[in-house]
């Protein structure tokens, strides 16, 4: 297969790209306003929410992971299983690069290679099992896995296909738009770290031309500055409309509120590894020979002390429904064993005291700010509640490019994570969050507090590796049941989708919350 070559040249020649089948491709801009911010463009360095919604635009997968969360055909038309650890995937033939090179097999075994054996490790959640990837012919690859896997189709949705010839390419070289070449619907025209991306649309798509001709993903973590854009008329659509301007656009003549369901799992995480953990004190602020994350009973009282009820209903404003663990009833591993904990403030103290805390402790609590639903607003509504019953808390939070990797690396005490349950099941949740950090196996890549419970590493060995359904059931639902009976992780609430948009277009809100230009629509 002969080999691409990226050029200067080529870059300044970036084809244009397009979108959903059989739409009328129209000269018209579309601008979004985006919540977060995305640390890179590299679609392998770092596996968030905001960065793999953004590299969507430019890269496509194996598998379209839709926004039911079902797998349909995208640069792979059709799989199937050979054996239980080896899956055949044909490929799209006449595909092609935004530079002119032409997509084969090359480059999936280079892009699902590079995800797996990045030294960021954020996509081993999806990449853990693959040994190897082959090709039997320009279009026919091999996936070779450990062990049979049940959400190998749902693993490979996750990873971009890069062109090969930047397999070896770093970082800057996707932020320079050197590499940042896609068979997307759209293509790389310049990129404002922290600012914004811009992108133009690829005439040429396979699946047909997007609606727009041009696309500016606008980067507006602050709720004040996406809201006054869009009553503004710059913005066409925002993320996350902040709860305190839902009334001023419902009231508008020009713009609509766009409702929607999450699978967005939001939760506080604590250190329950190290013996002393660096932002847990006494209640004078003297340092405590042990700490109390580490106790169950310690980790109840400070589930009991949150009013989820109260802080879904007003601080967040109806944008969240309460959790008691990673999916709701309906989904696959949703156990009626959990048991819900409620707000109860006097047990809690009474269970802090049983524990050999009776004047409390204190503690700094991290999160982001502008990565999820009011974040800093919550976690300063947690803090006081932990107060009330004398844990005495302090709030730090940082821009979520400073915090991402910190979080996840255990940097700190207490923080707020969230996990998008994009499989509809609990493996991928558990992989990532409370399973132990395994750097080999591809697990706990953000298990920040360090839990390390054998018996959820046995269960989710053997649930992801049983392809029989009706035997993957119960497994499924144990490793809900181990993972908050224990209270590994506390559970807060799912977030909801809200937008904001000019009626001049449609959006149907997706699962992941991921916004993406190529499904808003024209409004009839």
């Amino acid at each position: 297969m002969a080999a691409k070559t990226l050029t200067r040249a080529a870059i300044g020649l970036l084809g244009t790209i397009a979108i959903p089948a059989m739409v009328v491709a129209q000269e018209a801009p579309l601008t979004i306003g985006m919540s977060t911010t995305p640390t890179t463009l590299d679609p392998h360095e770092d596996s968030s929410a905001p960065n793999n919604a953004t590299s969507r635009h430019i890269w496509d997968s194996l598998i379209n992971l839709t926004g039911t969360s079902a797998n349909a055909p995208e640069l792979a038309t059709e799989w199937k299983v050979v054996d239980p650890t080896h899956w055949e995937f044909k490929l799209r033939k006449g595909v092609k690069f935004h530079d002119g090179s032409e997509f084969n097999a090359d480059d999936v075994i280079a892009s699902l290679l590079r995800a797996r054996d990045k030294p960021s490790q954020s996509f081993a959640s999806y990449t853990r099992n693959i040994v190897n990837v082959t090709a039997t012919d320009p279009y026919t690859i091999v996936v070779e896995t450990k062990v049979p896997d049940p959400i190998l189709l749902n693993s490979v949705s996750r990873i971009r296909i890069i062109s090969a010839d930047c397999k070896e390419a770093p970082v800057q070289d996707f932020d320079n738009g050197k590499c940042a070449i896609g068979t997307g619907a759209y293509s790389f025209v310049s990129y404002s770290p922290g600012s914004n991306l811009t992108l133009k649309r690829n005439d040429g798509y396979f699946a047909g031309p997007s609606h727009w001709s041009n696309v500016t993903l606008r980067f507006l973590p602050d709720d004040g500055a996406r809201l006054a854009s869009l009553l503004s008329n710059e913005i066409d659509i925002v993320e996350t409309l902040p709860a305190d301007g839902m009334a001023r656009v419902e009231a508008s003549d020009n713009l609509q509120v766009i409702n929607g369901l999450s699978s967005r799992f939001v939760y506080l995480g604590l250190d329950v590894s190290r013996d002393v953990s660096p932002f847990v004190k006494a209640a004078d602020g003297s340092d405590l020979d042990k700490n109390p994350l580490k106790d169950e009973r310690v980790r109840r009282a400070m589930l009991m002390s949150i009013n989820r009820p109260a802080i879904v209903d007003r601080v967040m404003q109806k944008n969240g429904t309460v959790a008691d663990q990673f999916v709701v009833q309906g989904y696959a591993g949703y156990s009626e064993k959990v048991e819900k904990v409620g707000y109860d403030p006097a047990a809690a103290k009474a269970l802090l005291a049983e524990a050999g805390y009776p004047d409390g402790f204190s503690l700094t609590l991290h999160g982001p700010s502008g990565r999820y639903v009011k974040d800093a607003e919550v976690l300063q509504a947690v803090g006081q509640m932990f107060t009330r019953i004398g844990i005495k808390s302090k709030v730090e939070v940082l821009p979520w490019s400073m915090y991402s990797e910190a979080y996840s690396k255990g940097t700190y005490s207490t923080y707020f994570g969230s996990w998008g349950v994009n499989t509809g099941e609990t493996t991928n949740p558990t992989v990532a969050l409370v399973a132990t950090r395994d750097e080999k196996k591809g697990t706990g890549r953000y298990n920040g507090g360090g839990v390390s419970d054998p018996k959820i590493d046995e269960v989710l060995a053997k649930a992801s590796s049983t392809l029989d359904e009706a035997a993957r059931a119960p497994l499924l639902k144990e490793l809900s049941t181990e993972t908050f009976n224990n209270l590994w992780l506390l559970p807060m609430h799912y977030e909801n989708v809200v937008l904001g948009a000019k009626k001049t277009v449609s959006y149907t809100p997706r699962g992941d919350k991921y916004t993406l230009a190529y499904d808003v629509k024209p409004a009839d």
